[in-house]
């Protein structure tokens, strides 16, 4: 919730790829822009975890744990990142909300709403960047990174087409 705060009025706190992908589709942000955000996105996950490997070292797992179930995992992906993207596009983009102050506070509680809901199914990335970071820090499998990229875009998409349905003069 901070990080939106602090960032919203510089990038539009595109701090995922997920949530850039949801406002590509809900048409604030070009496809040019949108690569840009990803390429710094992917980046800034690696060298988060990388940060994390090194300030904690023995503390991170050498194993990753295994998802039980990937077809719960990505229920769970999908669930929270279209709730994720769902509210960032209403409370962040919609004409209806605009000038609002309330946005960051929104984004942050879906957030901790959605990983103490979800989260136990997959380990709540909501996020291609986070999904990136947990692999490399050993904290997901990378065989199950195929669950947190369709869940997560899936769930974008989804709640992309569900806010322009919803939002048919919002252009």
């Amino acid at each position: 919730m901070v990080v939106v705060y602090a960032g919203g009025h510089i990038s539009g706190a595109h701090y995922i790829p997920a949530v850039t992908l949801g406002i590509l589709i809900r048409g604030k942000i070009s496809v040019g822009d949108s690569v840009k955000y990803w390429i710094v996105q992917f980046i800034g996950a690696a060298a988060a975890a990388f940060i994390v490997i090194y300030l904690l070292g023995d503390k991170v797992p050498t194993d990753s744990a295994m998802m039980t179930s990937p077809v719960k995992g990505m229920i769970a992906e999908f669930l929270g990142t279209f709730a994720l993207v769902f509210v960032v596009l209403n409370t962040a983009t919609a004409k209806g909300t605009e000038g609002n102050s309330f946005y960051g506070l929104a984004i942050g509680l879906t957030v901790t709403a959605m990983a103490f809901a979800l989260g136990s199914f997959s380990g709540g990335a909501f996020n291609p960047g986070v999904a990136l970071g947990i692999s490399l820090m050993h904290m997901a499998s990378w065989s199950d990174m195929w669950v947190y990229l369709i869940g997560s875009l899936g769930g974008a998409l989804v709640a992309a087409f569900v806010f322009l349905m919803c939002n048919k003069n919002d252009k």
